[in-house]
């Protein structure tokens, strides 16, 4: 039982030290930044003007379906790396699914495009 509990040992060192480090480098920085907040700090900083409505407000769906698209499409693309690397070891039937899938999400995009999911406007 000892020996076993001795190699949780080197675990819980990294765990120690870790969270020692982290506690040291936050007191660090509430000790060493002064905190002097004025006008200039607490004005919008991103755009450069102050917000004209609520920040509750809900999004267009457009955003929506723009950000749905793109995982779709960018999984297409982490299924297609492995696939490449593995092309010589699964052979004819490997290629001609890869297809059928890359098909069926050309028609699906063709679609998606004919319907104008794409327009911003």
């Amino acid at each position: 039982m000892e020996a076993m509990l001795g190699e949780y040992l080197p675990i819980l060192i990294f765990l120690g030290i870790a969270i020692g480090l982290s506690a040291v480098i936050v007191a660090a920085s509430w000790v060493a930044g002064p905190n002097n907040p004025d006008a200039e700090k607490l004005s919008a900083y991103e755009c450069g003007f102050e917000p004209f409505s609520d920040s509750r407000k809900q999004f267009d769906v457009r955003f929506y379906l723009v950000s749905i698209l793109f995982i779709i499409f960018d999984l297409e693309v982490a299924f297609l790396f492995p696939w490449a690397i593995t092309l010589g070891d699964i052979g004819v039937y490997g290629f001609w699914s890869m297809m059928v899938f890359l098909g069926v999400l050309t028609v699906g995009f063709v679609y998606e495009w004919k319907k104008g999911a794409l327009e911003w406007e």
